[in-house]
């Protein structure tokens, strides 16, 4: 199993970059997404990979993060979404805009990812509803920010996004929103509604 791969970006494709790595040249297929965000040709760089293996051959697929490594593996699982597949759909979407997407139920957002049709959107929320949540967004950020957060506290967020959502507002605009509010002792989702809505506004 090659869990990433560390080495010079050599070359860069429609969908594949090529890493000199040891003196071997490593075709990886990424999103565009993810494609769009690496260095310049000649910077050194550290793609994280899952070994496909076929039949007739081997290909790597490459990730920027482990979290959204962590997604495609979900992706994969189903029925119907391949390796390209689940490429496609992180080009189309974050990690996080795709558990939104989940969450929500969003079939008309997640089938507009290249190569899913309705059927097979539907298929990937029913599947994987209870595998991504909105608390592994924010968990991470909590993480990230090197904060304590209870869970009381995480539950309060969570029904804050919500509530964004319902009211309209995008997924992504709506994380953002919540998580520039400065969580204090007592503070009820409608208390962390109305500052996120102050950021919103902006």
């Amino acid at each position: 199993m090659i869990s990433y791969i560390r080495g010079e970006l050599a070359d860069v494709e429609e969908n594949k970059v090529i890493v000199d790595a040891g003196g071997i040249g490593y075709g990886i297929f990424m999103s565009g997404h993810a494609i769009g965000l690496l260095p310049r040709v000649g910077s050194e760089v550290k793609i994280y990979t899952y070994l496909n293996v076929k039949e007739d051959c081997m290909q790597l697929f490459g990730f920027l993060t482990r979290d959204e490594l962590s997604v495609f593996r979900l992706l994969i699982t189903v029925n119907g979404i391949g390796p390209k597949g689940g490429l496609g759909i992180l080009s189309k979407l974050t990690p996080d805009e795709l558990r939104f997407a989940v969450m929500a139920g969003d079939v008309k957002l997640i089938s507009s990812a290249p190569g899913i049709g309705r059927k097979t959107a539907e298929k990937l929320i029913l599947e994987l509803k209870d595998k991504l949540s909105i608390e592994d967004v924010l968990e991470r950020q909590t993480s990230e920010d090197g904060q304590i957060m209870g869970a009381e506290d995480s539950e309060v967020q969570q029904e804050a996004v919500q509530a964004l959502t319902a009211l309209g507002y995008g997924n992504a605009e709506s994380l953002k929103a919540v998580r520039q509010v400065e969580l204090a002792d007592g503070m009820t989702t409608e208390d962390v509604l109305k500052q996120a809505l102050k950021y919103m506004m902006f």
